[in-house]
Formats: C-alpha cells, structure tokens, sequence
C-alpha cells in the first residue's frame, strides 16, 4: 500500500471525520467547528533586539553590539508581526467572541492545524499584495480552514463562495471541478475581491470584511442610512445582519487570540516559513490513484492539496496541474515525462449506437468531446454506429477515492442514517423541488437538504436519489443532532422570544417547543430556557 507523506498525514484523518459535515453560512459566510483530534506544539516568541547602549570610553572594550533582527521563521511569528488592523478590545461584540474562543482553545488548534498545507500559500499571497496579513486568518471564520466545507446557503472551500459570486470571478464549476475548493484559484479570487472592496469603501478594512459577508451593497445602504440620519458611518455604529455584526468581531477576536496566545492557553503549532507544497504540470487528465500511487502518496492526501476536483480524475478541459508535497514533485515530474497521456488513465470501449452523436456521448460518460476525438485520433465529430471510442473510467474500485464528492456525500449518509431509526430514498422526478419533496414526507426542508449534503435551493435531476429519514412526530431529537450544543438561559429583564432567537440565530417556534411554553404566558426575569445553539451563529 502506499505511503502517505509525514507531513500530511495526520491532516488525512482529521478531513475523512470532516467531510459531509459542512454545514457553514453562505457568503454571506460562517465559521464551522468540527470535532476533529489534533496535536499541536508550543511556538517560541520572537526573540527581542539587543539595545546599544552609551558607555564611558574606558569600556568601549565591552560595548555591547547591536545585531540584525533575527529572520522570523515561524509563520505564525511572522503573522503577529505583521498585524495592522486595530483589535478593538473595548467592543462588547469583540469581547463575546474572544470569550467563546478562548474557552475552547482546543477548537482554535485543531483549526490552525488544519491549516497547516494552506497557510504560507495564502499568507505568502497576502503580503504580495501588500493586504492587512488579518486576512490570511479569515478563513478561520470562513470555513475553519475547511476546503471541503459546504453551506446551506450553497457556499464552498476554505473562503466560502456562493455560486453567482464564484463565477463573477470566474470560478469555474462543472462536473469534474469546483474551483470554489481550489487553493490557489479560490485565494486569489477572495483577495481581488476584497481588494475591491477596500477600494469601494475608501480603504476601510472593517467595512470591507462586512461587505465580502454581506454584500457591498447592504454596506453601503447601511451607510446611507445612517448619513441620512447624521449617524457615524464606520463598522461599529452601522446596523447590519446579526450574522455580519457577529463576522467582523470573530477576525479581530482570532488576531487577538494569536497575538497573545499564551495569555488564552492556546498552544500553537510551529508552522516553518515554507512552502507545503509544489505545483506541478501536468498537461492532460489524470486519474488521481494512479497519480497518488507514482509518488507513493495515499490519495486522500493528493485530494487534500487538491480539494478542487470533484471526482476520480482530474477535469479533462483542465487545470491540468497537481499540487503535491514539495519532495513529492520531482518525482511526479520524472513519471509524468515517462508516460504519455492516454497512460494517465484507465479506458474502456463503447460501441456506438445509431443516433450518438460525441456530444451525447460525452454528456453520458461526463467526459469532453475534445478528449474523446483526441483519445480515438479523431480528425471530426463524424462517428459510425458499430464502430467503438475509449472512454475514460476510474482505475481503482470507488471507495479507493476516499475525499471525491461521491464518497464524502455517502459517508454524510451513512452517519446520519446510523442515527435514524428508519430511513427510505425519494427518486426525483420531472419539476420536483426540494420543498416538494419535505412537504410530501412531511420533514424541515434545511433537514432534508442537510442529509443528502445540498443546500435548500439547489435544483434537483430528475433520476437522483434523496436519502429522507422517518419523522417520528418530533423532530427534537433531530435539532439536537443539527445543533452543536445544548446551553442554559437565564431570562433577563426586556427580554422576548424573538430576541433570545435573534441573538442565537434560532427559531421562536424551537424555543416554544423545546421548554414547552404556553402561547399565552410571557417571559419571566430570570425564568431558565433550554436552548440547542450552533454556537458559530450565536451572538
């Protein structure tokens, strides 16, 4: 069996708990916590300059000298160094989100952990384009460093992209590639976004992280508000969805939390200024195994460095490129030369029938029409019925290509099937709808859309099989499985069912429900609620 790289290694275990679990904010963005096991170590601080200091002459002998700052090493030295965006400490909403951060240090470790094959990529991408270095942490909010990650609200990869915004910067998305997941083309899309942003919003930085949360223009309408109301228009004094007002804070909150992480017991890991990994070319389409198995790579480490790619090969009209670990290129470079393209992945024949056309038959086998006519040496589209092509097909069995979209969604299946007591699959026909569909089995739509790894508005093939859990007339147990945890509230004086849900991003009709409340009494001072909270989403 091959051999997984050590410096990748750990980072494979911790993404197979993680996969189907994404259940972020849109972009429109959230943060995501994952129960994932990690170790980390502690980081040494940056070792201070010696000081020249005036002596008398007669001890010139033992003047001590002034030195070069030593060259910062570590990346996350080299982050704290850097930081330039003012921490706001005195903001009460800064000040909830370091207290949630600093009580669960272990969830920050694991995350900066996760981050480990990404961050000089991105860290490096951020200074070159002379940006706050903060933003190399924003996909702490975004994703908890997750590319895998995937939102209710449609959103993907480490920076959370909702399609329409994915292809304004011209993120492809097709069968075989999502370049929302990809590192290289995803950063580089987020940071010419938000370039844009500061620009659009006179260099203010806090107002351009609201925007790439929740839109420029509900900044911007925000703003004229409170202009028209002779309001100051910065970030703080700025009414804006609970779920932006919570987003800026969780930034400056991280910051603080790194710049000083020994005061909060976070121990973090040393990350070595250089680069994780290389990008290597590979010129035509390639089965991942058969990639993974040339550099003695385990194939869930090369879909680590490659979140991108959707399936069992990489995407026949490209980007025909691999990133893999820096002492794993060569190598892949050296086979790659070795071996033609059509060697690069496994073919099986097909016989043409009358009326296919190589469009058809690309759409059937979710191949191009380029690759099949170069494949078969084909000089048109002209194709004879008895005549046979190559069509390309995956080299080991599925289950070998542990992180393709198709694993990851059956592994969200299996779990939340383990946890049901009976479960059926709906087959989607001709104009079905998501909402159709939970209204007919009576269910919560996000539940539906959350069990088969969608999102409530993605549209639906007729032919595809939906996984539906029995209702069993409550859906309690379900809420506590959705949520991250289950919290004590004591009722303050002012208080109101809309306000306790609004501040934790729950439903009136939960609260009701899970404290069995009497429409017609009303809250008491210090009467204690039950409540199942996602704590990203809780102010």
């Amino acid at each position: 069996m091959p051999l997984i790289s050590s410096r990748i290694a750990a980072l494979v275990v911790s993404t197979l708990v993680l996969s189907g679990c994404q259940t972020l904010s849109e972009h429109t963005q959230r943060s995501t916590a994952d129960e994932v096991s990690s170790q980390s170590s502690n980081i040494a601080e940056r070792p201070a300059q010696k000081v020249v200091t005036q002596v008398s002459p007669e001890k010139e002998s033992i003047r001590p000298t002034a030195h070069e700052p030593e060259a910062v090493t570590d990346l996350w030295q080299q982050t704290r160094a850097g930081f330039s965006l003012a921490p706001s400490l005195d903001q009460p909403r800064v000040k909830a989100q370091l207290k949630w951060y600093s009580k669960h240090p272990h969830y920050m470790e694991r995350t900066l952990k996760r981050a480990a094959p990404y961050y000089h990529h991105i860290l490096q991408q951020v200074q070159q384009r002379g940006l706050p270095v903060e933003l190399a942490l924003l996909p702490i909010v975004e994703s908890a460093y997750d590319p895998f990650a995937y939102s209710h609200g449609r959103a993907a990869g480490a920076w959370q992209f909702i399609p329409s915004t994915a292809q304004h910067f011209g993120l492809k998305q097709t069968w075989w590639y999502d370049a929302r997941r990809d590192i290289l083309e995803s950063t580089d899309a987020a940071l010419t976004y938000l370039e844009q942003l500061a620009k659009r919003f006179d260099g203010d930085w806090l107002l351009a992280l609201a925007a790439y949360n929740a839109g420029g223009g509900n900044v911007s309408k925000a703003i004229r508000k409170n202009t028209k109301q002779g309001l100051p228009t910065d970030f703080w004094s700025l009414q804006l969805p609970n779920e932006t007002e919570r987003y800026v804070p969780k930034l400056l909150a991280v910051t603080e939390l790194l710049r000083n992480h020994d005061q909060y017991g976070l121990n973090l890991p040393s990350l070595p200024d250089e680069a994780f990994f290389s990008v290597v070319d590979t010129q035509s389409q390639v089965d991942l195994a058969w990639a993974a198995k040339l550099i003695d790579l385990d194939v869930e480490a090369l879909y680590l460095l490659n979140p991108g790619f959707n399936r069992w090969a990489t995407d026949p009209a490209g980007p025909h490129r691999l990133l893999v670990p820096t002492d794993k290129a060569a190598q892949l470079k050296a086979a790659l030369a070795q071996t033609p393209p059509e060697k690069r992945m496994q073919w099986q024949r097909y016989t043409i029938r009358s009326g296919d056309s190589l469009i058809s038959i690309a759409k059937r086998f979710n191949t191009t029409v380029t690759l099949l006519k170069t494949s078969n040496q084909l000089s048109s589209n002209r194709i004879r019925a008895g005549k046979t092509l190559l069509i390309p097909t995956a080299s080991q069995q599925a289950d070998s290509y542990v992180l393709s979209e198709v694993q990851r969604h059956q592994r969200q299946q299996n779990r939340v099937k383990s946890k049901a007591a009976s479960s059926r699959y709906h087959t989607v026909k001709p104009g079905d709808s998501l909402w159709q569909i939970a209204r007919s089995y009576k269910v919560n739509l996000k539940a539906l859309a959350r069990w088969n790894n969608m999102a409530p508005g993605d549209t639906l093939k007729p032919g595809k099989k939906l996984l539906i859990l029995a209702s069993n007339g409550s859906s309690r147990s379900d809420d506590i499985r959705a949520k991250n945890r289950k919290i004590g509230y004591r009722v303050r004086s002012g208080d109101s069912l809309h306000k306790i849900a609004g501040r934790y991003n729950v439903a009136v009709t939960d609260i009701k429900r899970w404290n069995n409340l009497d429409q017609s009494k009303y809250l008491q001072p210090g009467q204690q609620l039950t409540l199942y909270i996602d704590v990203r989403k809780a102010r």
